[in-house]
């Protein structure tokens, strides 16, 4: 018999704006409430994805903005193709931080690449997966300097306030459009903003178990 396929769920958001911290909350709540779980990152997730994911944040290098969405997108291909479908076949559920909707965020969004041409080519390299639940954690601009920065900063970090601006534009437009995208306010404390992600994710753990009955 043939296993039902998994679900994929998404976090995403603007640097700093807990999306990992969350990540690591939710993987713990998954795996204690049962279902297999891949819990992955973009850019990455593979040997080679994380091989280019050094090459697109090594401070220093200088991208242009369509090398750039080339670059995120081969090692979207290969992620998905490598990693999150097989899982989904499975009948696992996976756990990304980051995919679609942050290449239309900042290389859409804050680069001005053209948003129909970053849909062709990502529907390319996803064959057309699309999350069934992505939560995009809002922060301002302003945010991005209070948080924790005992670690060095990546290329895309050392971006201008200008940028971070426009990528969170950019996220807040594209979550108020997209469907099965849910916007929470990432400044509150960690505990309530899990709080909040996790009832969603009921939600769709509810849907699954109807669907296995």
């Amino acid at each position: 018999m043939k296993p039902p396929r998994g679900r994929f769920v998404v976090l995403e958001g603007p640097d700093k704006c807990g999306k990992s911290t969350q990540a690591r909350l939710l993987a713990r709540r998954l795996r204690r409430r049962g279902p297999r779980l891949l819990h992955t990152r973009e850019p990455g997730g593979t040997k080679l994805a994380e091989a280019v994911r050094r090459v697109l944040l090594r401070p220093g290098h200088r991208v242009d903005p369509l090398a750039e969405l080339f670059l995120y997108e081969a090692a979207r291909a290969q992620h998905t193709r490598e990693k999150i479908l097989p899982a989904l076949r499975r009948g696992e559920w996976v756990l990304c931080e980051r995919y679609s909707l942050a290449t239309l965020a900042y290389q859409g969004h804050a680069r001005g690449l053209p948003l129909p041409m970053i849909r062709v080519l990502d529907r390319v390299a996803t064959g057309g997966l699309r999350p069934d639940l992505t939560v995009v954690l809002d922060i301002p601009e302003s945010e991005f300097s209070r948080r924790d920065r005992r670690r060095r900063l990546d290329r895309l970090e050392l971006e201008s306030a200008r940028f971070r601006r426009r990528v969170r534009e950019g996220y807040r437009l594209l979550a108020r459009r997209l469907p099965g995208c849910v916007l929470l306010n990432g400044r509150r404390p960690p505990r309530v903003v899990h709080a909040q992600i996790v009832r969603h994710v009921d939600r769709l753990l509810l849907k699954s178990r109807h669907e296995r009955a």
